[in-house]
């Protein structure tokens, strides 16, 4: 599984499996994906 990082989103490639986990993974953290790529940004 392969996650891009872009400057207006992500994407996330790989197996529906995968992805659907990743997901679960990130909801614990970010409530929306929005939130999530600011973080990422904010962190450089």
């Amino acid at each position: 599984m392969k996650v891009y990082v872009r400057k207006n989103g992500v994407i996330i490639s790989g197996k529906a499996w995968e992805i659907r986990a990743a997901l679960v993974h990130y909801q614990k953290s970010y409530r929306f994906v929005n939130e999530w790529i600011k973080e990422i940004h904010k962190n450089g």
